[in-house]
This record gives C-alpha cells, structure tokens and sequence, in this order.
C-alpha cells in the first residue's frame, strides 16, 4: 500500500470518527494538531471535558485490531503532543483525556467503531 493510499484511510477514518463524535454532542475544536511531538487526530468538547482523540482504522484484520496500533512509543507520543498542545492552548482547562477511537470499514461499507475513553494515561 502506497503512503497515498494510507493518508486518504487515515482521513476517511478521522471523518468517520469525527462525524460519530459530533452525532454524540461532541464539538471538534480542531483536526490533525501538529506538535513537536507528533500529531493530534482530533480535539474535542462536550461541556467542560476536553478529548484529545486517536483514530486507528483497518480495513482488513491483517495486521490486527486497530486499536493494536497503539504501541508504548506511539501512548507515549500522544501524551507528549498533548501535554504541549495543552500548555499552548489553556483556554481548553486542565480536564482533558486521551481517547482511542478504533474503527474496522467492512467490504459491505458498514463500519464497527470502538472507542476506548482514557486509553493513554502517563506513559513514563
């Protein structure tokens, strides 16, 4: 698979899950957050909590579940991205949590969504 290839599936997944989000009375502050750490899929609001989401889509279980993906360096990158993103942003408050949405796109065009709250905590 061509990176093309790969960039327009992570896209199509962060518009799934964004979408998903929002149908649930989220607000997407912001997409795709570069950092010096790494990138933030997508911040979002619902009142005073503030999530700082990880999209992970398959489309195949090839290589395993997408949530798999999350590997100690990538957790640890997440909280690094967001630690910075957080300084730089105050505005958002301190109630913040890194969540994992994960997603399998099915060859009929159905996809499952899986989304794992708090799934990176202080990664030391």
């Amino acid at each position: 698979m061509k990176k093309s290839d790969n960039l327009v599936k992570g896209r199509l997944g962060e518009t799934l899950a964004a979408e998903y989000l929002e149908n649930l009375g989220w607000i997407v502050l912001a997409r795709n957050v570069r950092t010096p750490y790494g990138e933030l899929d997508i911040i979002a609001q619902k009142g005073q909590e503030v999530l700082v989401v990880e999209v992970k889509l398959r489309t195949t279980k090839e290589f395993g579940y997408p949530e798999a993906a999350i590997t100690r360096t990538k957790a640890k990158h997440l909280m690094e991205s967001a630690v910075y993103y957080f300084q730089a942003n105050p505005q958002h408050g301190e109630n913040w949590r890194i969540d994992v949405i994960a997603i399998e796109k099915r060859l009929n065009g159905q996809s499952e969504i899986v989304w794992f709250e708090n799934a990176v905590s202080d990664i030391s």
